[in-house]
């Protein structure tokens, strides 16, 4: 009788399947390191500073704006420099030991290293200006900002999570000089919402079309 197989061909098999196996788990924790935030949400994100948005936009009532200056012209919000700190703090608490990093920064000129509490993965596109020119508060993504004394995450920015509201963007839209007030609430959501779709000529057809966010 010949033997068509190797002796070993059952081996070589079982080797064959198990380096699939490994490969295969390999790449779903890689896909999963290169999509997961890095941070759980309601999780403070440790930063050079303690920053406090519920202190500066809270108490103080500092516009989202004179930070992230580049949110309602560009793709990213923007980080504001030291100089923007350097306004107030040039003058003030100049001695507290919780800036010395600050100050050393603007002295040496090397930037601070804030970290990011929100990651999108490489693949999606997302772009402030487009959200804040239809309507979208700060407050849907990033939470009442205002009330964190160190700033965490409040939202997944999942997949399911951004198709919710693309799908029924009434839900959260609100008027343009609203969008930067924490605590705004409109005294009908869902009316208001349709009436600022068409206002400012949402196509909620294309919404959902991946090349909306994967481009």
């Amino acid at each position: 009788m010949v033997q068509i197989f190797h002796p070993r061909f059952g081996l070589f098999v079982k080797l064959g399947l198990l380096a699939l196996i490994v490969l295969a788990a390999a790449a779903l924790l890689a896909w999963r390191g290169v999509t997961a935030e890095p941070h759980g949400i309601g999780e403070a994100v440790e930063q050079p500073v303690p920053f406090s948005h519920a202190h500066h936009a809270g108490d103080l009532g500092i516009d989202c704006r004179y930070c992230h200056s580049t949110v309602e012209t560009d793709a990213f919000a923007g980080i504001p420099p030291v100089s923007t700190c350097m306004t107030c703090h040039s003058q003030l608490y100049t001695d507290q030991a919780v800036l010395k990093p600050l100050i050393d920064s603007w002295r040496s000129g090397i930037p601070l290293h804030w970290q990011r509490v929100h990651q999108l993965p490489d693949f999606v596109y997302f772009n402030h200006s487009i959200h804040v020119a239809k309507g979208v508060g700060c407050a849907s993504c990033h939470g009442r900002v205002d009330r964190m004394p160190l700033t965490a995450r409040t939202q997944s920015l999942s997949m399911k999570w951004c198709l919710d509201c693309h799908r029924a963007p009434e839900n959260f839209l609100r008027p343009r000089d609203k969008v930067f007030a924490m605590d705004w609430r409109p005294p009908d959501q869902h009316k208001l919402g349709i009436a600022l779709v068409e206002a400012y000529h949402i196509d909620k057809r294309r919404l959902t079309d991946c090349s909306i966010c994967h481009r």
